[in-house]
């Protein structure tokens, strides 16, 4: 600082100019020519000045050697600093959308989309079962598989779309079963070695299989050999969209996303794996934590990962570069009072498929005689259809919208009882009529039982003691008892019985794994099902035992009014309602499913009016393919 300063002063005396007047013109020029002789003081003064320059450019120089690594450092950090408030303060790149919306289906029923081979949409169709269809719309073709079993459905399409990988049901429980490689122009179905699975997807290059088992996820061979865990999972595979929850790969292989549902929520969220099976984490921590989310896939170019949510299609920016500035947040691509499900992208990045629709039952009676269902309560879009003791009284609950309604059997004296966000289900009169139980739901927390007068107030806590899940309350015929099915804290779902006057709870004998208890008219008998639905057992409150009393898939157990009979919904093949025999055990139809496209909280709903006449939930709204034009910035 000390030499910059000399060097200042020095130069502002005007030496350096004097000098440099004296010195100028180049030798030989006119002006030397003609310029007087110097004098000896001239000749001394300009020598003077010249050395003095001489030394000033010889200071400087050493300057800048001696900090030279500083000025390189300085300015390094210039640029270093001039380049972050580019990327910072550079704008932000705008979002994708989607535009030029398409109905390529036109039958109303529900649909379920799997994927897509490029020219070809694979789904469920309610109407036809598993199904394909152009990608640019037409009439809806049923798929056959030719496998020894039911099947679960497609879990995902192969990358050069030749081939299908179908999951089978094993017998009558259910259970997620064989995987099969099925060829989409036709053959005989490959059996993918000893693979068992409920959801599984090729890689980009085919050369490996992804599959979910139990809490697990598998890496095999694209021929389903060599199979080994790669991941224990933090849930469980999410059930409720037929297999498009089934994993999915990134288009570089290097991730696999899946949806998971969280057991003690019951709310599916997304998670991500790198395909070593390392850095296992949810894709979307703390993000509308309340709503979850599902079904996703990524663009063909990777850039972006689309999903469902909230009834809506949204999604997050995956990769991004130093010259384009991204927001990760998921941003929503679809709005308005239709909801959005299952978004599949197409091949070459254009379109982006989804299923539309509008959500709506209609509650319709089987009448013996006719042999058909016919509207019930006008055909309002209700379930959980409940009676009171006399008759003269029905609660129910509103379809999508969960809340809880009370009435006159002619739709007189309505009144509302419960309110969101909580989700009322399976309301339940006491005997006296005085009480209404009923368990409600809220995103985010445990199932809790409550009750509410039937002339309105707030809903209270039956249990509020009882940690965990607590569903399905069932009154004694005296109404002194309330069976309900319940998980304490990290235990197995199991049926209890709450003394409704001293508030003490205890545990049925040898119940674990059993749920949605109902109390026979007389008292003597409990029936429940088991925990995956695939059996309803009788428990003789005499001798303290559980029997079998149905075997398969069933749901909904309903006793009739007189005791002798228990109704229920019948699934996995011949849809009907049946009734049982109790004790005796014989099982007989009442009522044919085939055909009846259902709708309620779990997909159907079945109950009994005072006559014991079948209830169902028809399903009265509609659901569409569409397809939309993909926009990328």
């Amino acid at each position: 600082r000390a030499d910059l300063k000399r060097l200042k002063r020095d130069a502002s005396s005007g030496r350096t100019a004097s000098v440099a007047a004296g010195l100028g013109s180049p030798r030989g020029s006119v002006a030397a020519d003609f310029s007087p002789p110097r004098s000896d003081a001239d000749l001394k003064v300009a020598a003077t000045g010249a050395q003095q320059s001489s030394s000033d450019s010889q200071m400087v120089g050493a300057l800048v050697k001696r900090h030279k690594n500083a000025l390189l450092a300085a300015l390094a950090a210039i640029i270093v600093v001039a380049a972050a408030l580019a990327y910072i303060f550079r704008p932000a790149l705008p979002p994708p959308t989607v535009s030029a919306y398409v109905q390529l289906t036109n039958d109303a029923v529900p649909k379920v989309l799997y994927g897509t081979d490029g020219t070809r949409l694979y789904l469920s169709d309610g109407s036809v079962g598993v199904a394909q269809m152009s990608v640019s719309g037409g009439n809806v073709a049923p798929v056959s598989f030719n496998l020894p079993g039911a099947i679960q459905g497609i879990m995902s399409v192969s990358p050069d779309g030749s081939r299908l990988l179908v999951g089978e049901m094993k017998g009558l429980s259910a259970a997620p079963g064989p995987l099969w490689a099925v060829p989409t122009l036709g053959g005989s179905p490959i059996r993918l070695a000893d693979t068992e699975g409920a959801g599984g997807a090729w890689s980009p290059d085919g050369e490996r299989l992804v599959y979910a088992s139990g809490n697990a996820l598998y890496l095999a061979n694209g021929d389903g050999s060599a199979s080994r865990k790669l991941v224990s999972l933090p849930g469980l595979l999410a059930q409720g969209a037929h297999l498009s929850t089934s994993p999915t790969w990134s288009p570089d292989g290097r991730e696999i996303a899946i949806t998971l549902t969280d057991p003690k929520t019951q709310i599916n969220y997304l998670w991500e794996v790198s395909a070593d099976g390392q850095n296992l984490h949810e894709m979307f921590p703390g993000w509308h934590a309340q709503s979850g989310e599902c079904c996703g896939q990524w663009t063909p170019d990777g850039k972006y990962f689309v999903f469902g949510s909230q009834g809506q299609i949204w999604t997050a920016r995956e990769v991004g570069s130093f010259f384009d500035k991204v927001d990760r947040e998921p941003v929503q691509l679809t709005s308005g009072t239709v909801s959005y499900r299952y978004p599949v992208p197409s091949r070459d990045g254009k379109t982006l498929f989804a299923v539309a629709g509008f959500r709506r039952g209609e509650l319709e009676r089987y009448g013996a005689k006719a042999k058909a269902f016919t509207p019930f309560l006008g055909g309002i879009s209700a379930q959980d259809v409940a009676f009171s003791s006399d008759g003269h009284w029905v609660a129910y609950v509103s379809f999508p919208g969960g809340v809880l309604m009370r009435s006159k059997l002619d739709g007189s004296h309505k009144l509302q009882l419960s309110s969101p966000p909580l989700y009322a289900v399976l309301p339940r009169w006491s005997p006296d009529g005085k009480e209404i139980a009923f368990y409600g739901q809220e995103q985010g927390k445990p199932s809790r039982i409550y009750e509410v007068p039937p002339a309105g107030g707030t809903p209270q806590p039956l249990l509020p003691g009882f940690s965990g899940n607590q569903a399905d309350p069932s009154w004694s015929p005296g109404g002194a008892s309330l069976a309900f099915g319940g998980r304490s804290n990290a235990g197995p779902t199991a049926i209890h019985i709450l003394n409704v006057q001293t508030r003490q709870i205890a545990a049925l004998p040898d119940s674990e794994g059993l749920f949605s208890p109902r109390w026979s008219p007389d008292g003597r008998y409990l029936v429940a099902l088991r925990s995956n639905s695939s059996g309803l057992m009788l428990f003789d409150l005499k001798t303290q035992k559980w029997t079998v009393l149905v075997k398969g898939i069933v749901g909904y157990p309903c006793w009739s009014h007189d005791g002798r009979y228990v109704f229920f919904d019948r699934f996995a093949g011949n849809e009907a309602v049946e009734r049982v025999s109790v004790p005796g055990g014989n099982v007989e139809q009442v009522a044919s499913l085939k055909g009846l496209q259902q709708a309620g909280l779990y997909g159907f709903w079945f109950g009994l009016t005072p006559e014991d006449s079948p209830l169902v939930l028809k399903d009265a709204g509609t659901e569409e393919i569409v397809s939309m034009a993909w926009h990328e910035p």
